[in-house]
């Protein structure tokens, strides 16, 4: 579909979606680079704990520009603020808090994400992350796995697929996709389509879909602020 980028969510709105859906109190970790995005909207009257993987636990936005303390960074080397009450920690105990099942949620980036739930999120290809880290360790340590991504690739190949073509960081491990198109959970191997943009077509979505979009009740509207 051609108008495809006219209409798409920006990286903020789908960042926006994906946090309306932490609950109040969750203990969280945002993989790093566009999920980060996320901890910026959290909803008024709410509170999530966020954890990064180098040791931090509840920590707050980002500085002012200037005001950047590099000492407290987050897993993707990004300044960060302390809410009260945080906490530091080794590395080896954070990822026994991962593996140990005490996060709430993990929300990635993704390449690709199969209908049976698989996720390919690293690369060691030209200009790729050269090891998956820690989030083959995440993906199965989180008691839920959400991936926010483009619902095509820069080259338009879908990236809701049947299985997936690259390397896998972790085997049916994603219950919910938000993209730029649709808001898509993952149940009994099969992708369910949830919400979608009205501005598109059933038909079109699945067009630019690899797998096929299945349906159990009514699609609800997918809307966002701007942003």
């Amino acid at each position: 579909m051609s108008n495809i980028a006219n209409i798409k969510l920006s990286n903020a709105q789908i960042a926006w979606r994906a946090a309306q859906d932490i609950e109040d109190g969750s203990y969280v970790n945002l993989g790093i680079g566009f999920p980060e995005m996320v901890a910026r909207y959290q909803v008024a009257g709410r509170k999530a704990i966020y954890h990064t993987e180098n040791g931090i636990l509840d920590f707050g936005p980002a500085p002012a520009p200037g005001q950047e303390d590099w000492d407290l960074i987050n897993a993707g080397k990004k300044a960060v603020t302390l809410n009260p009450g945080a906490a530091f920690f080794h590395h080896a105990d954070s990822f026994a808090m991962v593996r140990g099942g005490h996060l709430d949620v993990a929300i990635l980036g993704a390449f690709e994400v199969a209908e049976n739930g698989d996720l390919a999120n690293w690369s060691v290809g030209k200009g790729g992350v050269p090891a998956v880290g820690g989030a083959m360790d995440l993906v199965h340590g989180a008691k839920r796995v959400a991936v926010i991504t483009d619902h095509l690739t820069k080259t338009g190949a879908p990236k809701l697929v049947e299985r997936c073509s690259l390397p896998l960081t972790g085997v049916g491990c994603v219950t919910r996709v938000y993209t730029s198109l649709a808001v898509v959970d993952i149940e009994a191997g099969r992708f369910v389509l949830r919400e979608k943009l009205a501005a598109i077509t059933l038909g079109d979505l699945q067009a630019v879909t690899g797998a096929t979009l299945n349906l159990d009740g009514p699609v609800a509207a997918l809307t966002v602020p701007e942003l």
